[in-house]
Order: structure tokens, then C-alpha cells, then sequence
């Protein structure tokens, strides 16, 4: 079983929802966090919690579709912060109507944060694990990214672009020991999930944040040798 205590994390979305959960359940095993989100009250609140774990914490305010801001505070993060050994690309957007009612500068807002976003990030940390010649980074797509339906084409192919761009990275730095993980989740009672009317959350039926982070810090003990390459979590009976 993987050691992860000690290690440091970037959570992008990590102050609420499933990049909250997923940042505490990381603490709790020692991991050092850093999380990154567009409100710098939220990540500031977040971080003030975190901090009470005996772990150091940090955090950075941008967008991640800005690859010009994702450059210049991930520079940052890393002067005041360390490299990092875990990156979760967790940070997206939704946003549902038809392919005619959708306005223009929404379906691509949700393509530049979901996989964009993916993309920026992912290729501003990687040369830190790759020197290092090992690292992990977790993929959050959706059974979305599996399976389109009426009314989700941006966010379906958002989330089918981050599986296909994961499956691609998985491939190239394999060889650098550098773990690639795609998961896709069902309908969680996120905060997100729950504003846009998909779920009411019942915890006795529905998945729940924390049942998303036991994934990941499951994933994350794996022994080096062993990879999960994807992983679909779903309600059992919702």
C-alpha cells in the first residue's frame, strides 16, 4: 500500500462541493493541500478549516481557463508551496438546454473551464512530475463524458473530451511512472448537483462528496505497480 502522508496535493475547485470533500479526506491522511477556485472568500474559509488538520495549506484565486493565470499562480504556488506529488482536476462547470436554446458564450465557457481548464493545469504541473519520475493526477469526468443525453451536449462533450485527453496523457507518462486516473461519478449531491435541481441529496440513496473522496484516496494507496486506469461510481438505488 502507497504511503501518501507527507505528500502535496493541488485540488483545482477545492473549496466547495467535491473538491472540498476530496481536500479533506487528503488532510486527514497527512497529504499538504493546496486548492484553487475562482471565489478567494470561499478558498480562504476552506483553507482556515483545512489548516486545523496539522497539515500546511495553501490556496490561489483564478480561472483555470486562463492559461496565462494558471502559469503565473501555479509559479507562485509552487515558489511559497513546494512541487507538487498529486494533482485532482477537479474544477468544471454545468449548464443544461438544447443545442439551439443554449447561448453560444455558454456552451463554450463550459468547454474552456471543464476541459480546458483540464488541459492548462495538467500541462503546467506535469513537468514537475515527470522530473520528479513519479506522480499522480485524477482525472473528474462524469458518466456524462460516457453517455450524451437531450440537453447536455457542452457538458457531455466536456467531459467526453477529459476522458479522451486522460486516456492519451495515461499512455505518455506511464513510462515516467506517473499514474493517470480518469473517474466518472453519477449524479453526487455536490453543491453544484443540487442548485442545478438534479438531486434533492438524500444521503440514504444518493451518493454523497465523501463517498467520492474514499474513491480517490483508495486509488491513491494503491502500490505504485498498480494503476487504475478508470473507475465509474454510482448510486446504488437512487
Amino acid at each position: 500500500m502507497e504511503n501518501i502522508k507527507g505528500k502535496r496535493a493541488l485540488i483545482t475547485g477545492g473549496a466547495r462541493g467535491l473538491g472540498r470533500a476530496i481536500s479533506f479526506a487528503l488532510a486527514k491522511e497527512g497529504v499538504h493541500i493546496a486548492i484553487t477556485g475562482r471565489n478567494e472568500d470561499a478558498l480562504k474559509d476552506t483553507a482556515a478549516e483545512l489548516a486545523e488538520l496539522d497539515i500546511d495549506v495553501t490556496y490561489a484565486a483564478f480561472d483555470v481557463a486562463n492559461y496565462h493565470a494558471v502559469q503565473q499562480e501555479i509559479e507562485q504556488l509552487n515558489k511559497r508551496f513546494g512541487n507538487f506529488d498529486i494533482l485532482i482536476n477537479n474544477a468544471g462547470i454545468a449548464s443544461f438546454s438544447s443545442v439551439v436554446d443554449m447561448d453560444v458564450a455558454d456552451w463554450t465557457s463550459i468547454i474552456n473551464i471543464n476541459l480546458l481548464g483540464t488541459y492548462f493545469v495538467t500541462k503546467t504541473i506535469l513537468p514537475q512530475l515527470i522530473e520528479k519520475n513519479q506522480g499522480d493526477i485524477i482525472m473528474v469526468s462524469s458518466t456524462a463524458g460516457l453517455n450524451g443525453a437531450a440537453t447536455t451536449s457542452a457538458y457531455s462533450a466536456s467531459k467526453f473530451g477529459v476522458i479522451g485527453f486522460a486516456d492519451s496523457l495515461m499512455r505518455e507518462v506511464r513510462k515516467n511512472n506517473i499514474r493517470v486516473c480518469t473517474l466518472m461519478p453519477s449524479t453526487i449531491a455536490s453543491d453544484m448537483s443540487k442548485e442545478l435541481g438534479l438531486t434533492e441529496g438524500d444521503p440514504e440513496k444518493v451518493l454523497q462528496p465523501e463517498d467520492f473522496a474514499e474513491l480517490i484516496i483508495a486509488n491513491l494507496k494503491l502500490p505504485r505497480r498498480a494503476m487504475l486506469k478508470s473507475a465509474s461510481l454510482w448510486s446504488t438505488n437512487p
